[in-house]
């Protein structure tokens, strides 16, 4: 893997094939490591959301699911962009496939480590609006806030909630979670 990464540019398919377990992601072709096994926190976060959002999708068409899985969001073209957002939901059945999807979910949920804020709320929010994710959502475990950015007219529409509210899911009409579980501890 380390001969590998002396390069610059890297494809789905140099993804692939790397041994060992650490986890990346692929942001147009340049590789980022992904952080060691998230905090307890960050885990019962992920396992909250999650679960609300199940509940929520039982006997509907949409699907959530939960890292580790690839999202390749330019499939279709260079396919050098492969991220594996905390929680996905996806509404479009037909692009769920192998280990994950190829194109675009309708909402992704990044939850924040020490490691990864300057990339999820700078570099991801920017490449999931430019991908057309239609719902992004920040979860910030220390500040105990969501903010949700939501798609219009190509651009993010943001909104912040406090661990004492409850949050819309904007693509899916009805799904109201609540932070006050989410935060628990």
């Amino acid at each position: 893997m380390e001969a590998a990464l002396k390069r610059e540019y890297y494809t789905y398919a140099d993804y692939c094939v790397w041994a060992g377990p650490e986890r990346w992601e692929l942001i147009d072709g340049e590789a980022y490591a992904m952080s060691p096994a998230p905090s307890w926190k960050h885990q019962g976060i992920a396992g909250e959301l999650f679960g609300q959002l199940r509940e929520f999708l039982k006997g509907k068409p949409c699907k959530v699911f939960s890292a580790p899985f690839d999202v390749r969001l330019n499939a279709d073209t260079a396919d050098d962009t492969v991220v594996q957002p905390d929680i996905v939901v996806i509404c479009d059945r037909s692009i769920i496939g192998g280990t994950g999807c190829a194109g675009a979910p309708d909402m992704v949920v990044e939850i924040l480590s020490p490691s990864t804020v300057a990339r999820d709320r700078i570099h991801k929010l920017k490449l999931y609006q430019d991908y057309s994710v239609r719902e992004y959502w920040i979860v910030d475990p220390e500040s105990k806030t969501v903010s949700t950015h939501i798609l219009d007219d190509g651009r993010y529409c943001s909104t912040e909630y406090a661990e004492t509210e409850t949050a819309p899911v904007h693509v899916l009409e009805g799904c109201i979670i609540n932070l006050a579980e989410v935060f628990e501890d």
